[in-house]
């Protein structure tokens, strides 16, 4: 099995405006791949620098995302399931970026650590610095590799244990129609 974890940071309130990816492969319940990626976003507006250190200046002369596109869809090759801490917000970033940038989002699952913390170890609260706590993992929060990468760890210890990951799957993506108006 191949799982896909991502770790988005954004620019700003818009699912378009991610700034920072972290991209963690796991295959066969090992960690085999690891890469990180500054995002040039759509608008020079940074409200989250508190958050994650990043500014404009950091990203300005670093490839959209349409240009990372090749690079990032890459990873989904083979890929059984995309994965997150909070996997909500990591999708709708993904299919937004993806959607803006004229590509069809793949077609996987998506596996969340929030759900996993709280079924497979009745983690609460399920932060993703609590369950690093809870299980010794570093973590360099809202470092996008750290914070992919610290999720994938919680995935392969859920592996290790036998425990049936697909039970932390997400629904799959609503999708709005605009009604048309008359």
């Amino acid at each position: 099995m191949k799982i896909v974890v991502l770790d988005f940071e954004t620019a700003d309130t818009g699912a378009d405006s991610a700034c920072a990816l972290g991209v963690v492969q796991i295959e066969n319940g090992r960690i085999c791949e690891e890469k990180a990626y500054l995002i040039r976003p759509p608008r020079q507006t940074f409200h989250f620098t508190h958050i994650h250190g990043l500014t404009w200046q950091h990203v300005c002369d670093a490839p959209t995302f349409k240009e990372l596109l090749p690079t990032i869809t890459g990873h989904f090759t083979g890929a059984d399931f995309i994965a997150a801490h909070n996997a909500a917000f990591d999708r709708k970033v993904l299919l937004t970026c993806m959607g803006k940038a004229g590509h069809t989002p793949p077609s996987l699952g998506a596996l969340c650590t929030v759900q996993l913390a709280r079924q497979a170890w009745g983690i609460y609260p399920t932060t993703l610095p609590a369950v690093c706590s809870h299980f010794n993992i570093a973590l360099q929060h809202h470092d996008a590799l750290s914070d992919a990468r610290a999720c994938a760890r919680i995935i392969t210890k859920a592996i290790e244990e036998d425990f049936p990951i697909e039970r932390a799957r997400l629904n799959p993506p609503s999708y709005r129609v605009p009604v048309a108006t008359r």
